[in-house]
């Protein structure tokens, strides 16, 4: 468990991960709301050398600091971006936040400057886009929610994409679920980028992954004989039924999810520790039961080695934060290969 002065050193602008034991990798890449460290892991299977890394909840740099011996630097809206190393890629699954959009010649007028700096600050995207236009990485990725895209009615998604190319990077963006790869049906926005002063527009990238003949199942991941403690008490099963029941009589479709095993679950949300009422696990005689910790880490694509020191409650908000490692783990194999083709000098750049 990191003690209080680990946290302050990194506070203090020393957090960077120098951890023993750890080669130069193939490329180095910084990793922004790092949460507890899914973006990391899938970047370091691909060969990648964390030089940076910043995650504010002091819950998840403990469980960091488990399993990479490092505690992120805290609040990224306090780094300097100067303070931040050299990197050839920018991780970030940085929070969605609403964006205020004022007229240019407003602006003007009061003697502020404008652009992509102007129009997002306020907003943790801002923090992203600072250190993109300082440190200039070669490529970058970012990770969120689906709904991203129609937030306030597409502005938000409008302001992102306008900011990026502002940047000067060839911007891709798709939606994926980590269905593929885990027994849960998990869509996220992917956004990539690729620095055209260095590559031009000609950039071969993509997301298409191979899709596998047979789909992971929730059966796969449970274990065999879960702790009585994550069986539903009957006085909350008797309120969810109800609760479910209350709603479909006025036609919603409020209510729990009881999982198929042989089938994938809904999305585990970080709400998760409140009821488990979104993913419930039936059982033979007895009433469901939650997922445990270590079951929501294998939903998510995590090894059992992974190191999980915290509560329930933490690491269910944890794991429902988190992503789907082995997605993020396809994409970074994409990246990776279309930035090696880009300095190879194999793709003739315009």
């Amino acid at each position: 468990m990191p003690g209080r002065e680990d946290i302050e050193k990194c506070e203090n602008g020393k957090g960077r991960d120098e951890k023993s034991g750890r080669t130069e990798g193939r490329f180095r890449f910084i990793d922004l709301f790092a949460g507890i460290g899914g973006m990391r892991m899938a970047f370091e299977a691909r060969g990648g050398r964390c030089a940076f890394s910043s995650e504010w909840d002091r819950y998840c740099q403990r469980t960091y600091f488990e399993n990479f011996g490092i505690v992120p630097q805290g609040d990224i809206t306090k780094i300097d971006e100067d303070d931040i190393p050299d990197h050839d890629v920018l991780l970030a699954g940085f929070p969605c936040q609403p964006f205020s959009i004022a007229g240019v010649s407003k602006k003007n007028s009061l003697g502020r400057a404008h652009g992509f700096l102007d129009v997002t600050q306020g907003t943790l995207f801002f923090d992203v886009v600072r250190i993109i236009a300082r440190k200039r990485p070669k490529a970058f990725l970012l990770e969120n929610v689906k709904n991203l895209r129609g937030h306030d009615g597409g502005r938000t998604w409008s302001v992102i994409m306008s900011a990026l190319d502002e940047l000067g990077y060839a911007v891709f963006s798709k939606v994926l679920d980590g269905r593929i790869f885990v027994p849960q049906h998990r869509e996220r926005v992917f956004i990539a980028g690729f620095d055209r002063k260095r590559y031009g527009m000609n950039v071969p990238f993509n997301f298409e992954m191979p899709r596998p003949e047979v789909l992971p199942k929730l059966s796969d991941i449970l274990t065999e004989k879960a702790d009585e403690k994550y069986t539903l008490s009957d006085r909350l099963w008797e309120y969810l039924q109800e609760y479910a029941q209350k709603h479909r009589s006025r036609g919603n479709g409020f209510g729990y999810g009881l999982a198929d095993p042989n089938d994938a679950t809904r999305t585990l949300s970080a709400r998760y520790y409140k009821d488990g009422s979104e993913i419930l696990i039936p059982q033979k005689d007895k009433n469901p039961r939650r997922l445990t910790p270590r079951e929501c880490a294998r939903l998510q694509g995590y090894e059992d080695s992974f190191k999980i020191p915290v509560s329930d409650t933490q690491a269910y908000k944890q794991f429902g934060n988190s992503v789907v490692v082995p997605l993020v783990s396809a994409v970074a194999k994409n990246l990776i290969a279309c930035l090696e083709s880009l300095q190879s000098g194999k793709t003739e750049n315009q």
